[in-house]
């Protein structure tokens, strides 16, 4: 992959922070960021062992700050010191401030809601722990939670890293099949979940794909189902699945929190591979914590009695650092979202921008009073200027502070991004690295680093933070080989991105996302924002198909706005867009009109899938992190047509 100078974004708009998001609670300037920056690479030990002092209460304070290396890919923090993750998020919140609410629980219905004390919270999960306890459950153990976004998911989570089991949270949404490969890969005998999830007004039969999940796997003793809807034709085998309300309710609300090593796994992730297998993806306990309570006061600038909403799933790592472990971890208050943007109406979900939500137009956010906002925030895919700025003129009425954010499941927390308040921010640019990332751009071919402004190249990290991922479970060498082994003395994210005149970085999506057209290297990014301009496009992605003349040729998936227009109409709109906006080298060959597009539940297009869908191809690999799996088959009768 090689990069050309005209590649690199040239934007001279620069937004200050405004009069109502200027103040910062932890940092007072735009230097002072610099300044602990500069400190937390020059000396990270030092930096590291003044946070996690300061952040987390430990059983037994740590001496040794880090030890191992990418190139060993042993990498251990804090790894003499001994803590738990629950006390940290709950006991000592509770203790401080035991009438502090916890959560506000947002049900399908907009008429469902409940608020849950920081006190009423530790109970509940103290009462959990002594009932898997009771069961056999014990450190080291993992634990399979299969559950709607209801308060017992969060229970769940805190109360195996109380007795320190390991949780493995997948998406309520995934199928059985998906269910079972981490059943069986993390070896659960433990699955939590519920009678039956609601999101959308749509029932979704959790207990029933539970049990087809597991009709073969005899190591599975235990299912503790949480009556949500309470349908009554509920099956439960006896001598396996047991009500929670009868379980639970029953049990202490006194337990003792089990000391951790720092480096014992607090949970394992699964992230969808293209081989087929996905991967587990597994984070400790000390590191992991610290960071994303870290990211999460700074990043947000969070201050005592914010409420803050993070509408991802806890089956997602968004979930699992930004609406668990660093909310709770600062004692905040935080919203748990069961439902969907667009019920019972797009209303519903305006805080967050989407992509879809911007497709349904301006009215609905703009009928609401949205001045309780403060800080805006962005994950999942390379936000385009275009839709940064709808975010921020029609959600944070040109008021609210913006955070597009980068970082991946493996990172464990936010490492690129602007410090809300106190980063100048540019639509588009992920803009500077958090504390301790250094980042760097590496050719691709050589892998020497790529200095300077003004450049692109393959994005890597230099040296190990805390929250790094320390092994995929069960197959370290699978570990090894996806994130260190390609360019050897550095953390491969497998993105590419660009440095801008002001050092910031714009992230241009996947390595493999950028297209060679007769030797022409073009970013697909690119070339989604010149789509993202032609008016009736609400919504494109752009590959490279393989070409007989050119190597590769532009192949366009776009959503219209007004599926009623004249189709060939629109499509030589789309092409002339592009030549209009980047050049004739850029020239669409294809382009495609789709209902939607493969994304996973966190909003990110699944490229590689419209990569097979054009080649040909039947094997898709892992499907289960997709929103909408039905779209493969529409989309290949489009193509095929």
């Amino acid at each position: 992959m090689d990069f050309e100078m005209e590649d690199v974004p040239v934007c001279d708009v620069i937004y200050q922070p405004t009069e109502k998001a200027k103040y910062n609670a932890h940092l007072s300037s735009f230097d002072e960021y610099k300044k602990l920056y500069d400190e937390s690479i020059r000396d990270p030990e030092s930096f590291w062992k003044k946070m996690a002092h300061e952040t987390l209460s430990w059983d037994i304070p740590f001496q040794k700050v880090s030890s191992g290396s990418f190139q060993d890919a042993n990498i251990k923090w804090f790894e003499d010191g001994y803590l738990n993750a629950c006390y940290n998020c709950v006991d000592r919140h509770a203790n401080k401030n035991p009438n502090k609410v916890a959560i506000y629980w947002e049900g399908d219905q907009t008429s469902e809601s409940r608020s849950i004390s920081y006190l009423e919270m530790k109970n509940e999960i103290c009462r959990l722990a002594n009932y898997l306890e009771s069961i056999g459950v014990k450190k080291g153990d993992c634990v399979a939670i299969y559950m709607p976004m209801i308060p017992e998911a969060v229970y769940a989570m805190l109360a195996c890293v109380r007795i320190g089991a390991i949780h493995s949270v997948v998406f309520g949404g995934f199928s059985d099949e998906a269910l079972k490969d981490r059943i069986i890969d993390a070896k659960c005998r433990v699955v939590i979940t519920a009678d039956e999830g609601v999101r959308g007004g749509k029932v979704i039969h959790l207990k029933n794909i539970v049990d087809q999940a597991i009709e073969s796997v005899e190591f599975v003793k235990t299912v503790l189902v949480v009556k949500r809807t309470g349908e009554p034709s509920i099956q439960m085998k006896a001598d396996r699945d047991v009500w929670y309300h009868e379980k639970v309710s029953t049990q202490s609300k006194d337990h003792k929190p089990v000391s951790m090593n720092s480096e014992d796994l607090l949970f394992i992730l699964y992230t969808s591979g293209s081989t087929g297998k996905p991967k587990g993806v597994a984070h400790s306990t000390a590191g992991y914590l610290l960071y994303a309570s870290l990211t999460f006061k700074y990043v947000f600038n969070y201050a005592e009695n914010d409420i803050f909403g993070c509408m991802a799933d806890v089956g997602w790592i968004t979930g699992h650092s930004y609406v668990v472990y660093g909310p709770l971890c600062n004692g905040a208050t935080i919203v748990l979202f069961d439902s969907t943007p667009f019920y019972p109406d797009a209303s519903r979900y305006w805080q967050v921008v989407d992509k879809a939500l911007r497709k349904a137009g301006d009215a609905f956010p703009l009928k609401y009073d949205l001045s309780s906002l403060r800080v805006l925030g962005s994950v999942g895919e390379p936000i385009n200027p275009e839709a940064w700025q709808w975010y921020y003129d029609k959600i944070g009425r040109n008021k609210c502070a913006l955070v597009d954010t980068y970082w991946q499941t493996e990172t464990g927390g936010i490492v690129i991004t602007p410090i809300s308040s106190v980063t100048p921010t540019k639509p588009g640019a992920a803009t500077l690295p958090f504390f301790g990332i250094e980042p760097a751009l590496l050719d691709p071919h050589s892998g020497h680093e790529i200095s300077g402004n003004g450049v692109c190249g393959v994005l890597a990290i230099k040296s190990p933070w805390p929250s790094i991922t320390r092994t995929v479970y069960g197959d370290h060498e699978r570990y090894k080989m996806t994130y260190f082994t390609q360019y050897p003395g550095y953390y491969f994210t497998g993105d590419s991105a660009a440095r801008d005149s002001n050092g910031y970085y714009w992230i241009r999506g996947r390595v493999d996302d950028v297209i060679n057209v007769s030797g022409h290297r073009l970013s697909t990014a690119e070339i989604e924002n010149a789509l993202i301009n032609y008016p009736e496009c609400a919504e494109a992605a752009v590959i490279g198909k393989p070409d007989e003349i050119t190597g590769q040729s532009i192949c366009v998936f776009c959503i219209l706005r007004n599926p009623n227009i004249d189709k060939e109409k629109a499509k030589t709109d789309i092409i002339k867009q592009v030549r209009k906006s980047i050049g004739p080298i850029a020239t669409p060959k294809s382009v495609y009109l789709v209902p939607d597009l493969p994304k996973t539940r966190s909003g990110k297009i699944m490229r590689r899938l419209l990569r097979k869908i054009v080649s040909g191809e039947t094997n898709f690999g892992d499907l289960t992190t997709l929103s909408d799996p039905s779209i493969i088959n529409k989309i290949n009768i489009i193509v095929s047509q």
